[in-house]
């Protein structure tokens, strides 16, 4: 039995890869800056968490301690742990580690997608009743984690491309949603970031598969892996037919097509497109793994939202409100789009952006993004592990938005937002919280009680 000692073991990552190293025998113990709902879950499984994150939290006793990427260099634990004789190691190569002692390992990579698409991935391995362990980046609904101890050989987790963390995975099956200008402020170019997509398929297991679309199949030309491409609308290996959207629930039916072959219908009950997509993608890796239909069409069928993905939060004043993480234009396109198919007299959306950098870079597209709503109130940009810079700001939005015709506002505290909304949501309005930081919290106050 090993000692591991995870610094910010808070994190959705951290906390997951915590879990499986404790139900597997070793001794963990972590550290965060406050607690939370999650550490409050890690200490009722028995791994203490010490807060504040401090040098005497490192003792002799530890041998792996795992940080992340968010970790400052100057983290008093960090630099203690330096100092130490410990093996110090980040996130992604603890991950890689666990992921080498199974021996079908599935990696779900891309710029949108990563965590519904391996999500599914999860619920079909399960139907199919191979027992598989996973770790998501969200709380899968049918577990209530987002990590899973399985006794069989699969094992599944998201591939995040951020400081180039999913080079530390050799999977047999991958997945790569899609590949769109992102983390630009770590990759610097589009060029550096497609190279590491690359990279990431160049390292896989042998006996395997890489499915992505066939847009993204000039960047992986010439890898030894066998490509499987997936799309919903173009003629692609696994694809689909007769898209319905249901009528009484939200979701779609649509006919899965394998090479021309009709397997049959598959129902998703979380609406859009995209979600159709993902649902394809996972399929495709569970065909190549020689994973039956039946068990598709019932693992597709269980999936319901992972936590901050078009998550159900409740009513209020009549409003449905729905909550998620989409932080990038694609993504809020994608979900806003999915809204529409949701009845609603207006489609009302809160908006932190997420990061100065982001925010900057793709300006034009949240723009663009943003006017599929009837209504957009933009909060403070989430600041995340940046500093202001002083050229970009949340009001910059809204002024655009104002001048497209849309109707936006900019205000600069969460409270200023549920004292608007308190006096102007009314009866059929869907209301979205939307963003990667901390713009749930209004969803959850306005829900409180309901």
């Amino acid at each position: 039995m090993s000692h591991f000692h995870f610094i910010g073991i808070g994190g959705v990552s951290m906390s997951g890869i915590a879990m499986i190293l404790k139900h597997r025998g070793h001794q963990v113990t972590g550290s965060d800056r406050a607690p939370s709902d999650t550490t409050n879950a890690l200490e009722k499984a028995g791994i203490p968490v010490s807060f504040p994150q401090k040098a005497d939290n490192i003792t002799p006793s530890m041998d792996t301690i795992v940080y992340t990427a968010a970790i400052s260099p100057d983290n008093p634990e960090l630099t203690a742990a330096r100092a130490g004789g410990a093996r110090v190691i980040e996130r992604s190569v603890m991950l890689g580690e666990l992921l080498q002692d199974y021996p079908i390992s599935v990696g779900v990579a891309g710029t949108h997608g990563k965590t519904s698409t391996s999500s599914m991935l999860a619920c079909i391995h399960m139907a199919a009743g191979l027992d598989p362990t996973f770790q998501i980046g969200g709380i899968l609904a049918s577990t209530g984690t987002n990590y899973r101890v399985g006794s069989g050989d699969h094992m599944i987790i998201e591939a995040c491309e951020y400081s180039d963390s999913f080079l530390q995975f050799r999977c047999r099956y991958a997945v790569v949603t899609n590949v769109e200008p992102e983390h630009l402020d770590y990759f610097g170019t589009v060029e550096n970031m497609e190279a590491s997509f690359r990279k990431f398929a160049d390292i896989m297991s042998p006996g395997g598969a890489l499915i992505t679309s066939p847009e993204c199949t000039p960047l992986f030309e010439g890898i030894s892996t066998p490509i499987v491409t997936v799309s919903t609308d173009t003629y692609a290996d696994v694809t689909c037919t007769q898209i319905l959207r249901h009528t009484e629930s939200l979701g779609s039916s649509f006919r899965l097509i394998v090479k021309g072959e009709d397997l049959g219908c598959c129902d998703i009950y979380v609406p859009g497109r995209h979600m159709i997509y993902d649902a394809l993608c996972a399929a495709a890796v569970a065909l190549e793994e020689g994973i039956g239909f039946e068990a598709i069409r019932e693992g597709l069928a269980s999936y319901r939202p992972t936590m901050r993905r078009f998550e159900y939060k409740g009513q209020f004043r009549g409003a449905m409100v729905v909550d998620d993480y989409a932080h990038h234009p694609s993504e809020i396109r994608s979900t806003l789009k999915g809204a529409l198919e949701v009845p609603h007299q207006r489609l009302v959306v809160v908006f932190q952006p997420h990061t100065y950098s982001r925010t900057k870079e793709f300006f034009r597209g949240f723009v663009e993004a943003l006017s599929l709503a009837d209504k957009v109130i933009l909060a403070d940009i989430y600041a995340a592990r940046e500093a202001d810079p002083g050229d970009i700001h949340s009001s910059m939005i809204a002024d655009d938005l104002r001048a497209r015709g849309v109707d936006a506002l900019y205000l600069c505290s969460f409270d200023e937002i549920k004292d608007y909304l308190k006096k102007n949501i009314t009866t059929n309005d869907l209301l979205i919280t939307m963003g990667a930081g901390n713009v749930v919290n209004i969803a959850d106050d306005l829900t409180a009680g309901n």
